[in-house]
């Protein structure tokens, strides 16, 4: 319930900074274009709070936080007194009718930058990107890829961390030709800091995770990430489930499985989704004393069909900081990294929209609110640094879209007005009209895959 509650906050949270930003953009534009707002609100539905400013705007926040809207005197939507014919909006400029549309994905974008800012300030410890094992007849075998070199950069992209790699190679989704990697050498008796050689590899790939769901890149090109060894001693237990059942406490150290010896952590959990419900005689240490006990595994769905789990979880032990990088910049910096995290970021949107359009990535990845919520609240579990990393690509994600030319969106209305700036005249109504049915139908379209997205990941 605890956890429950700590997503649902964390949504709305992220929501709200979200939508917040995106009409105070508007709303900042038009007050100072001239134009009269007579609304600003945040969510939708009705008002669990309001109040006014000394301009005559009503500030509302509303019960349905998805969204919210400015409203500003319009004639379209009513008759307009003389005394405030000028603060009209359709009486307005072309050009600041256009800065006023296009102040809200702006603002999505500032938000971005401030959120990279403040998390890049704050630091980050992550995982030094060295590879553990390569498949064989993988990419990265074929490339001549070994293990126990780190990965510094993905083309023209530095990376610090596996976030980073996984970012930059989602780029290449559907590319034919080559993935260029640059590794160097990484010694676990050097610090993070410590220089090789640097090498030069290019993997071939042919029409690259196309279509994929959920695509995983590090797993297509046959690399896996280097953890050191956890060792394979039980730590926290869910009750109810085989582990459990099968009279598992934590501290148990696990010794062998059906008389094979088990080497780590990950050596176990391996053991333990090959045999779903399969008893296993596992061998244990448990205060010094040997003992046997039967596990049989429980069932859950995987993209590789059905594997045990037991509901366990290892003993938490220290890591050597030798394989961490903390990753922080001063404030010049970070602002300097944040710009640059913003550009790359907004165009792997656009190009992963460009791509969905043409069927090279999966719609089944559009995620909705379900999905939003879930890494909220994971995110916000993990950190404020993760949570701020949301934050910044989820709000990119709407500024881009929201300038998509689509009819009922800022994109949409932003080319109606470049229209009337070259011809001279507005858009015809009836022709507004017939697009806002359009986008409308889209928007629908474009809500229902994503909303039956998230519940076929439930």
């Amino acid at each position: 319930m605890i956890e429950l509650l700590q997503t649902i906050l964390a949504m709305i949270v992220a929501l709200g900074l979200l939508v917040t930003f995106h009409e105070y953009g508007h709303f900042w534009v038009a007050r100072r274009c001239g134009v009269k707002v007579l609304r600003f609100s945040v969510g939708f539905g009705k008002p669990l709070l309001s109040w006014y400013d000394r301009h005559g705007t009503e500030f509302v926040i509303a019960a349905f936080p998805l969204g919210g809207y400015v409203k500003m005197l319009d004639a379209r939507e009513g008759p307009v007194a003389e005394s405030d014919q000028s603060f009209e909006f359709t009486r307005k400029p072309v050009s600041q009718r256009i800065a006023i549309v296009v102040a809200g994905p702006v603002a999505n974008f500032i938000l971005a930058i401030i959120a990279f800012w403040l998390m890049l300030m704050i630091g980050i410890k992550a995982l030094i990107p060295v590879i553990g094992e390569v498949k064989p007849e993988s990419p990265a075998a074929n490339a001549n890829i070994r293990s126990g070199y780190e990965i510094v950069a993905v083309g023209d992209e530095q990376t610090a961390s596996w976030y980073d790699i996984n970012i930059a190679l989602l780029s290449y989704i559907g590319d034919t030709g080559k993935i260029p990697l640059t590794l160097r050498p990484f010694s676990e008796g050097n610090s993070s800091s410590s220089k090789g050689a640097l090498v030069q590899h290019e993997l071939a790939v042919d029409n690259w995770l196309a279509g994929v769901e959920q695509p995983k890149p590090l797993a297509a090109l046959g690399i896996s990430e280097f953890y050191p060894k956890i060792p394979a001693v039980v730590g926290e237990l869910m009750e109810g489930y085989p582990a459990v059942k099968a009279g598992m406490k934590p501290g148990d150290e696990i010794l062998s499985v059906n008389d094979k010896p088990v080497v780590d952590w990950g050596d176990w959990v391996q053991k333990v989704k090959k045999h779903p419900n399969q008893s296993l005689q596992v061998e244990i240490r448990r205060n010094g004393i040997r003992q046997v006990l039967t596990v049989t595994p429980g069932v859950k769905q995987s993209e590789a069909g059905g594997i045990g789990f037991i509901g366990a979880s290892p003993q938490a032990v220290s890591f050597p900081d030798n394989v961490f990088r903390d990753i922080s910049y001063a404030p010049h910096d970070a602002f300097i990294v944040a710009l640059s995290k913003t550009w790359s970021m907004t165009a792997l949107t656009l190009s992963s929209i460009k791509k969905m359009i043409e069927g090279v990535v999966s719609v089944k990845n559009l995620s909705g609110p379900i999905t939003i919520a879930k890494v909220a609240g994971d995110t916000a579990r993990s950190g404020i640094e993760s949570f701020l990393n949301f934050l910044a690509i989820l709000s990119i994600s709407l500024g881009v879209l929201n300038l998509l030319p689509i009819p009922i969106l800022d994109g949409g209305h932003l080319v109606y007005y470049l229209i009337e700036w070259v011809k001279g005249s507005p858009v015809s109504q009836k022709a507004q009209e017939f697009g806002s049915r359009i986008g409308i139908a889209l928007i629908i379209t474009m809500m229902f895959v994503a909303f039956y997205n998230d519940l076929s990941r439930l």
